[in-house]
């Protein structure tokens, strides 16, 4: 009879910390979209281990910052745009909603296309037959499902990065060598600094702290909770939360990352192939080299991870956009009540799907374009956030610690001389 509360004990903790878990789990999770994938493929195809380190350096960086945007969130009782829109000018706040919403429909163009181009790698048939039902499926899930309904689906889809661990197991990985990189990086030159810039601004991108943000408003309404500056009492754990779920979710995110960049330095690099045009390609490639199993889960994977990342795009740009015109917006909302901004996820998902079938565009080019925007947007949207963070009139008592100011400075300043290479180079 003992035996029966611990078999039943056991389950209900580990429900109780999945719950937990939310907005930086799905947060970290979609920052490993099929355009991130092919990022970190090329790094470990072109240059073997050689850039593994870059993923062990922004993890704290990225941590930070994330848990600076939702902190905003929980405290402020509105997302970044709401709190630009009474805190700092209106013509930064729309460039930035702009040059935001121009990156998330490129990105989310990309990462049509590549989910096409995987399905169409293990279902025969034309790329744009796959594409537009996933996306119509991604729009009237996003519009028809409840929030939390919604969320629980996202945090369910995390487990499609369990693709790439599974790979890593059997491609057969110089772990000792890759203890060394992490630790000594290699001598760099002009083409290494290029591929560093791009995995810095695929790791660190705006839309995640738009979205984190917003996602931290979403939980505390559909808690039936107040904003921490009118409910202080519950400031501590809420934050210990905020910290978990967070330094979790970005954790998660580097470790897949690390392990698709192993997996294309222990395969593709080690038999000369070190060009990777996308995801797709990096899945295609591995197939000869490491068998059926390892195409057909990293081609899965693409599809799993890019089913995550769309609406996390979407939705960052439709809740910026909104915030921006004052419009009612959350996914939380039924449709009658938040038209304009379901109205906005609306039009961001048309575009892209046009983009990503009809209009003759480059998928690679596409990420270039959108890696560009972000990585010029993100130092400045990174301090505005520290901005914010640091003021007592929208913080009250809640004001950013020093810990968290320096290394969010630092990391701000880190993608400021990223973004500053990456126009040089």
């Amino acid at each position: 009879m003992t035996d029966v509360p611990v078999q039943s004990g056991r389950p209900s903790r580990l429900r109780n910390f999945f719950k937990l878990l939310g907005p930086g789990l799905i947060t970290g999770a979609s920052d490993d979209d099929p355009s991130g994938i092919a990022t970190y493929a090329q790094a470990g195809a072109q240059y073997g281990l050689g850039l593994s380190w870059t993923l062990l350096f922004t993890y704290p960086l990225m941590s930070v910052t994330q848990e600076i945007s939702a902190r905003i969130g929980r405290t402020t009782g509105r997302g970044l745009a709401g709190n630009m829109l009474r805190h700092t000018p209106r013509w930064l706040l729309y460039l930035v909603v702009i040059l935001l919403i121009f990156a998330n429909v490129i990105n989310i163009a990309a990462d049509l296309s590549a989910i096409g181009a995987a399905i169409q790698l293990v279902v025969p048939g034309p790329a744009v037959l796959f594409v537009v039902p996933v996306a119509a499926a991604s729009l009237a899930a996003q519009i028809l499902i409840g929030y939390e309904r919604y969320a629980r689906i996202l945090k369910w889809l995390t487990l499609s990065l369990l693709a790439y661990v599974a790979v890593v197991l059997v491609v057969g990985v110089p772990w000792l060598e890759v203890g060394k990189s992490l630790i000594f990086p290699q001598h760099l030159g002009a083409d290494q600094i290029t591929m560093i810039v791009a995995i810095f601004g695929t790791t660190i991108s705006p839309y995640l702290f738009f979205w984190q943000a917003e996602e931290e408003v979403e939980e505390q309404v559909s808690g039936g909770e107040r904003p921490l500056r009118e409910s202080p009492a519950k400031a501590e754990p809420e934050f210990q939360r905020i910290r978990l779920d967070t330094y979790l979710g970005m954790g998660l995110s580097n470790i897949v990352a690390l392990f698709i960049l192993l997996t294309a330095a222990a395969t593709l690099h080690a038999n000369g192939v070190t060009n990777i045009g996308s995801a797709a390609e990096a899945a295609q490639a591995l197939r000869p080299i490491a068998g059926d199993f390892a195409f057909l889960v990293f081609a899965l994977g693409i599809v799993g991870t890019g089913l995550l990342a769309i609406p996390v795009l979407a939705g960052a740009a439709a809740y910026a956009l909104g915030e921006a015109r004052r419009w009612p917006v959350g996914l939380g909302k039924p449709w009658h009540r938040a038209k304009r901004f379901y109205g906005a996820l609306a039009v961001a998902m048309v575009l892209a799907t046009i983009l990503g079938t009809v209009v003759p565009i480059d998928p690679m080019k596409a990420l270039v374009w959108s890696a560009v925007i972000n990585g010029v947007l993100a130092a400045p949207v990174m301090a505005i956030m520290l901005y914010l963070g640091s003021r007592r009139s929208v913080m009250g008592r809640f004001v950013l610690s020093l810990p968290l100011r320096v290394v969010g400075w630092l990391a701000t300043t880190v993608m400021m001389l990223a973004a500053v290479l990456m126009l040089m180079l």
